[in-house]
This record gives C-alpha cells, sequence and structure tokens, in this order.
C-alpha cells in the first residue's frame, strides 16, 4: 500500500491547505488543472472534467482557477456548483465524465480548502496516480504564470445535476418512510445545505414527519463553525430542546455523518457500523459476515459485532485505505469512527445524507430507537489527544517518544491499545489510548503527548 507520506501535495484526502497559500496559490491551483488535464489526454482525446464546490468563500475562485488551467490543457468542464463530495463521485461516474474535481476542506475551518479528484469510475484515485500528477504539477507550477484570479468569469453552474443526485439518493432507499418521526438536520452551513432542503422537502412531501434542518445558510465564513460533524453535541442539544427521536449532522462537504439520539447521546461511526452490519446480516447482504474498520475503531464495537457473528477487519485510518482493504475481501460495510461509512452497493465514496437515510429507514423498518439497536455497544474509555508539530518525523526514531508509547503498551497488554499516528491532512500527531482503566488511559496519552510535543512540538 502507499501512503500519503510519499507525496508533497495530497494527503489522505487530497491537497488542503490555507487558501491562497501554497499549495492552494492561484499558481499551483493553475497547475493542478494543466496537470490533471494532461494525465487524461494520454487515453482520451477530449476529456470532461466535473467540479463541485462547498460553500467557503475561496471555492468560487478557486474553481475559476482550476477551470482555467483545465480548459487551457485541452479538456471541457461542467460544475454541479455547490455539493457533496459523494455527489461528485456519483455523478462523474455516471454522466460520462472522464474525472471528477471537489473544491473543499471538509471539516476544516473555512479559511482552508482544499482539492480533491476522483476518476470516471467514482473512486478516488489511486496513490500511485495522484503521485504521477504531482510530479507534473510540479513541473507546471514551476514553467507557467496563472492568469489573475480576479480576471477570471465564475464557472457557470449546471442545476441539473443537483437534481440527478436528489434523485439518487431517493432511488437508493426505496420505500423511506419517515412517518411519525422527528428529525433535527445539522447541515453545517456546508455543502449539505444546498442539498438538504429539497431532499427532505421530497421525502416528506405528505408532512407527516416533523423535519428541522440547521445551519442551512453559508455565508462563505460559517462553515463547520461550532456545527456540524466536528461538533455533534450541537446536534445532540437540538434534538433535546425540539424533543426530536434523532439529530443527524454531516461535515463541510458532507461525505460523513454522525447522530444524536434522543436521550441527547452523540452516536458516531462505530455504532452507525453496528447498527448497519446487523441490519445487512439479518437481509442477508453482509457478505462474509465482515466489517472494515480502522485503527481507530473502538475496542467495544469488535466486541459487539462478535457477539452477532461478525468480523471485523482493521486498516490504516482514511476511507482510501478502508476501501482497499474492503475490495480486498469483497467487504459489504466499511467506515471510520469519524462518520465515514462505505456501503459500496450504493455508493463509490462515503455519503453523510445516504448515511443517514439508510439509517432513518433502519428505524422506520424496525421501529426501534437508535439506543435500543446500540444498546449492548460498550465503549471502552478511548482518548484522542492532538499534537501540533512542526515536522512528521518516524515516532519510532525518537528515543523519548517510542519509550512512552513502548511503557504504554506493556502495561495495557490485553486491556487497552495505542494507536499513535500523524494526520494526513493537518500537521498533527494523533495519540489514541483506549483501556479499561480511565486513569490509565489518561496518565499514557499524557506521557506520550508530551514527548512528543516536547521533541517536535510547534
Amino acid at each position: 500500500m502507499t501512503t500519503a507520506s510519499h507525496r508533497q501535495l495530497f494527503g489522505t484526502d487530497g491537497i488542503r491547505a490555507v487558501a491562497g497559500e501554497s499549495p492552494l496559490d492561484a499558481t499551483t491551483i493553475y497547475a493542478v488543472g494543466l496537470a490533471l488535464a494532461h494525465s487524461l489526454r494520454k487515453t482520451e482525446a477530449e476529456p470532461r472534467v466535473l467540479l463541485g464546490r462547498d460553500t467557503r468563500e475561496s471555492s468560487a475562485w478557486i474553481a475559476a482557477t482550476l477551470a482555467a488551467g483545465l480548459r487551457a490543457a485541452g479538456a471541457s468542464i461542467e460544475s454541479a456548483g455547490v455539493i457533496t463530495t459523494p455527489a461528485v463521485a456519483f455523478l462523474a461516474r455516471t454522466h460520462g465524465f472522464h474525472a471528477g474535481v471537489v473544491i473543499s476542506a471538509s471539516h476544516n475551518p473555512w479559511q482552508d480548502n482544499g482539492i480533491k479528484l476522483f476518476g470516471a469510475d467514482g473512486f478516488k484515485l489511486a496513490d500511485a496516480v495522484e503521485l504521477a500528477i504531482e510530479d507534473e504539477i510540479f513541473h507546471h507550477a514551476a514553467r507557467t504564470e496563472a492568469p489573475d484570479p480576479a480576471s477570471l468569469p465564475p464557472v457557470e453552474d449546471n442545476p441539473a445535476l443537483q437534481a440527478d443526485y436528489i434523485q439518487f439518493l431517493i432511488d437508493s432507499v426505496p420505500g423511506l418512510s419517515l412517518t411519525g418521526l422527528r428529525v433535527v438536520a445539522d447541515c453545517a452551513n456546508g455543502a449539505a445545505a444546498a442539498i438538504a432542503p429539497e431532499l427532505f422537502r421530497r421525502l416528506n412531501a405528505d408532512g407527516s414527519a416533523e423535519i428541522t434542518l440547521l445551519n442551512i445558510a453559508p455565508d462563505g465564513r460559517n462553515i463547520n463553525l461550532n456545527c456540524g460533524a466536528l461538533h455533534p453535541d450541537f446536534v445532540a442539544a437540538q434534538v433535546a430542546k425540539r424533543g426530536a427521536n434523532i439529530g443527524l449532522t454531516f461535515d463541510g462537504d458532507a461525505d460523513r455523518c454522525m447522530l444524536a439520539g434522543a436521550r441527547s447521546n452523540v452516536i458516531n461511526g462505530d455504532a452507525i457500523l453496528l447498527m448497519a452490519a446487523r441490519d445487512l446480516k439479518a437481509r442477508s447482504l453482509l457478505t462474509g459476515d465482515l466489517v472494515v474498520a480502522t485503527t481507530m475503531s473502538n475496542m467495544g464495537l469488535e466486541a459487539a459485532l462478535k457477539h452477532s457473528g461478525i468480523r471485523m477487519l482493521r486498516a490504516p485510518v482514511g476511507d482510501r485505505y478502508v476501501l482497499e482493504e474492503m475490495q480486498k475481501h469483497n467487504a459489504a460495510l466499511g467506515g471510520e469512527q469519524s462518520g465515514h461509512i462505505l456501503l459500496p452497493h450504493l455508493a463509490t465514496t462515503g455519503d453523510g445524507l445516504l448515511t443517514a437515510l439508510v439509517i432513518l429507514d433502519l428505524i422506520a423498518r424496525t421501529g426501534k430507537s437508535i439506543e435500543e439497536l446500540t444498546a449492548d455497544l460498550k465503549v471502552f474509555p478511548q482518548i484522542i489527544t492532538n499534537v501540533r508539530v512542526r515536522e512528521k518525523k518516524p515516532l519510532a526514531t525518537i528515543p523519548a517518544v517510542a519509550a512512552a508509547i513502548r511503557a504504554a503498551e506493556e502495561e495495557l497488554k490485553d486491556s487497552g491499545r495505542v494507536v499513535i499516528r500523524y494526520s494526513g491532512t493537518e500537521p498533527l500527531a494523533r495519540v489514541m489510548i483506549e483501556a479499561e482503566s480511565e486513569e490509565a488511559m489518561r496518565k499514557h496519552a499524557e506521557a506520550i503527548a508530551g514527548a512528543i510535543r516536547k521533541e517536535l512540538g510547534v
């Protein structure tokens, strides 16, 4: 497996940085357009590229600059406008595009932005392909002068593409009934805000459900601001305040979903995997009785799945690596604790809105609440500490850090887990400790994080 550490621009989820600063300056963005078009023209005489973007104020000028680079190198472009990341994956695959590009920094604050690439098959490009494109980006950036973004016309959006995606979501869960449900959905002032109002209007055409949509007024700077999947406590509090049955919350590009129950309890990706796995198994759709999670998924999930006769495999963090493992084992379900849920019989990538509909359908069919469906999920105490670092030096080569990790592993053994990794999208080291003993968990998390901070901290 090739990992993001071999690349300079592309992390586990595309290019991501502060908008306007390298590598999201106009020159590099224009070079991305040139490089992608040149890559596509190796096999396609007239490549067609789909663009989609989130609600950040920088997304429009980045789209215009990228489109200029694509056109200059012989590609034609079509824009779906403000739309979710999984929508671009779906539309690229079903509408004959040779590539799809999403301009979004997902859950990051508004100042950041990013570029994600999808192939004609709706999957994220393979690491090796991104690496080859990256080399060409550097080549063009060094030799090409980009046009001033202010001089470029905005890309023209095709609203029919958005409508096609909404129809796909509805068709994916046939017969979904929301009758009697009280639902609160937090759209994070992001891409979901462009889709959810029409989606739920159609799903609730008879008015039999009570649907409340929050954070659907993006202003370019309020995306993810104290809301969305990174702040699930917000929707949990709204569920309690409004007496709702369930809360849904999405990140900025809506490729993941978190939930909240009627008791204001946050339901993360682990619990969603448990519910979905049992339902698929009951309907003989869980191939090999197997689920793929990640190194960050709680030991409690593994135990609950085992109790239901379901095996759990762990992949490295990053939905592309979960997908690799799923394809290797022909798995029907995989995902991350953060709310990326992969259902390959329905979609090629994680889709927060689709995940929400699947869970709403499960609740409607079973008549059970999400609390009942996850009642036996006993979560081991877990802490994740983020340490901002100045460089991503191999941790095993730093004696003090290695010693702290070794001490934690020796003490916890079979009663806990130690996972230390660098973020693929930010300059962070993530320290995750899971243990039966909360005291031991906190002690070792502080020791390891302290060692990393001392040796590599900003």
